[in-house]
């Protein structure tokens, strides 16, 4: 990992994510806290992992990494809609967290985009 690798505007969109997701942690209702919400904030510090470890690879190695990191933004974009839906979190912070998702997701994809060509 190089220290220059964090300052990427990508590793920041999920840094900045992980830290609004980690301040609703205790305004989620109880039962839902220890379940959907901590597989929010765990999904999101596997992107952070994975996304460290794309930028030490080459090739295949990364576009793979990439690829399981469009996956997982995928499934954490579910879960927020879910969370949204449930109630569990209020719809300014959802329009919010949906906008970093949205926006992450741009910049992976042309990541992916750049790798495949």
């Amino acid at each position: 990992m190089t220290e220059s690798f964090c300052n990427t505007p990508l590793f920041h969109k999920f840094y900045e994510l992980y830290k609004i997701l980690n301040s609703l942690h205790g305004t989620i209702p109880k039962s839902q806290r220890y379940t959907l919400w901590q597989r929010c904030e765990n999904i999101n510090l596997t992107l952070l992992e994975l996304l460290l470890e794309a930028g030490s690879q080459k090739g295949h190695a990364r576009l793979t990494l990439l690829h399981q990191m469009s996956q997982k933004l995928d499934l954490l974009k579910i879960l927020i809609r879910l969370a949204k839906e449930t109630k569990i979190i209020p719809l300014k912070k959802y329009t919010i967290i949906q906008s970093m998702l949205q926006e992450s997701g741009k910049m992976l994809g042309g990541w992916i985009k750049s790798i495949s060509h």
